[in-house]
């Protein structure tokens, strides 16, 4: 190349591509000179904007233009938790992610996924969290949070409580109790509205979300009730979602649901552990037979006491959860010595339950040394893998003397000793446990109330 005449190195040179050009400058000093050249250097790019024009289409490829069949491909690889981003991308995505042959495939893939991986909507420091728990990988792994619900109206801020879920849709109770709240995370859909009033402690205040079953559609309802035995308060109401009106229901009974005890919704009636009233002259510490008691949302009353395979007493933990949405799971704990038991149904009916084996039963002592906590301790259970997820604050929750800031966690445990615990971050409320609930993703639409003037 040296002994080259500077025009043919320049000719030479200009036919390079750029990327050899970085190569010919450390061949020699003249071909590192002569690449810097200002001829060289305008022929190139000369010749790279020609090449460019040439190369690009005559008419950009947008998403819209991709045919369905390549489109709904692509959408079906895509969470739930995308879906709103996909509604908003072109009106056809919108339309497609909204079809119902398209939306019926979507949700047998999120629900043959919820095989291996669970979904859990979680409500931590008053923030609502979708999470994803796959318990076939490592712990570290095992918890997946997948989306936060930042703001359920889209316009502020709003402190959750807690949540209930019913065949897709999750009802949320704000801390302050004034408004109430029916989101499906699915569609991204909500659906605000008012209780009649707040006479009561809004603490006092239990709630549950059900349908009622018919052939043609089912009605979903909102219960509201609020019971202090001391005072004899005793006050029902019921909700229609299709209306914008509370109805008072009639509740003559000789149990009482304490006020931390959340239901669980089966196949839209809800049951809660329930204890029997105490009557005038009996002592406050008396052996009483255990039992759930189940609200109808068809008949909209409650039905007769539902036997449970152990006996507990007042300090005792006793929690319910849903398995895949057909049987009813329950968390025994003894106070004195931490011994854990969870039970399944074989069986579960508003008038009629029956019980399989004890499916786990664990001495928690050595493992957390406390008790998971009465106004919390949300769990689920993986049959097949035969664990359990109990959601709950760290080891030192009770110890005062602690100073360092509080934690949520997770604690797995199985059979022969098996015990995980996942750290779910920090948290700053003391006394709050995080709640949980599985969920599994539906088509249910959410009807906006329509506000008819006068």
């Amino acid at each position: 190349m040296t002994k080259m005449s500077k025009l043919l190195t320049l000719v030479k040179l200009s036919r390079l591509p750029v990327t050899s050009l970085r190569g010919i400058r450390s061949v020699c000093k003249k071909g590192n000179t002569l690449s810097k050249h200002r001829r060289c250097t305008r022929k190139r790019l000369a010749q790279a904007k020609t090449a460019t024009k040439k190369e690009l289409p005559t008419k950009m490829t947008m998403v819209s233009d991709l045919p369905r069949d390549l489109a709904e491909d692509v959408l079906l690889r895509l969470p739930m938790t995308s879906m709103r981003a996909v509604r908003s991308v072109c009106k056809q995505w919108n339309s497609l992610s909204k079809d119902f042959f398209f939306t019926k495939k979507h949700l047998a893939q999120e629900k043959a996924a919820a095989a291996r991986e669970f979904m859990v909507v979680m409500v931590m420091d008053y923030r609502v969290y979708l999470m994803g728990i796959n318990l076939h990988k490592d712990v570290e792994e095992t918890i997946n949070c997948q989306g936060k619900l930042i703001s359920l109206d889209d316009s502020n801020q709003v402190d959750i409580s807690t949540v209930y879920h019913c065949d897709g849709l999750v009802l949320c109770i704000p801390k302050d109790c004034a408004r109430l709240v029916v989101w499906n995370p699915y569609w991204g859909q909500t659906l605000w509205f008012k209780p009649s009033s707040i006479r009561h402690e809004p603490h006092l205040y239990r709630y549950a979300v059900g349908y009622q079953n018919s052939k043609s559609c089912r009605s979903y309802k909102i219960l509201r009730f609020v019971e202090v035995c001391a005072e004899s308060i005793v006050e029902y109401e019921i909700n229609e979602l299709n209306s914008n009106s509370w109805r008072v229901l009639d509740v003559t009974s000789d149990w009482h649901i304490l006020f931390f005890a959340r239901g669980v919704t089966l196949k839209g009636n809800t049951y809660w552990f329930a204890i029997e009233k105490y009557r005038e002259g009996r002592s406050t510490v008396v052996e009483i037979p255990d039992f759930l008691i189940c609200f109808d949302f068809t008949t909209e009353r409650f039905g007769p006491r539902l036997r449970l395979p152990f006996r507990s007493y007042d300090e005792d933990t006793v929690t319910l959860s849903s398995v895949r949405e057909e049987q009813l799971a329950v968390l025994f704990q003894r106070e004195d010595n931490l011994h854990l038991e969870i039970w399944v149904t074989t069986k579960i009916e508003p008038e009629v339950v029956s019980w399989s084996k004890l499916f786990l039963a664990v001495d928690m002592e050595p493992l957390t040394d406390f008790q998971f906590g009465v106004t919390g301790g949300s769990f689920f259970i993986d049959e097949e893998k035969k664990l359990a997820v109990v959601f709950d604050k760290d080891k030192d929750r009770d110890n005062v003397e602690v100073q360092t800031p509080r934690h949520n966690f997770a604690y797995i445990i199985g059979e022969d000793g098996y015990f995980r615990d996942v750290d779910l971050g920090e948290t700053s409320e003391v006394f709050d446990c995080p709640l949980g609930c599985l969920y599994v993703p539906s088509s249910v639409q959410i009807k906006q109330r329509v506000n008819k003037r006068k």
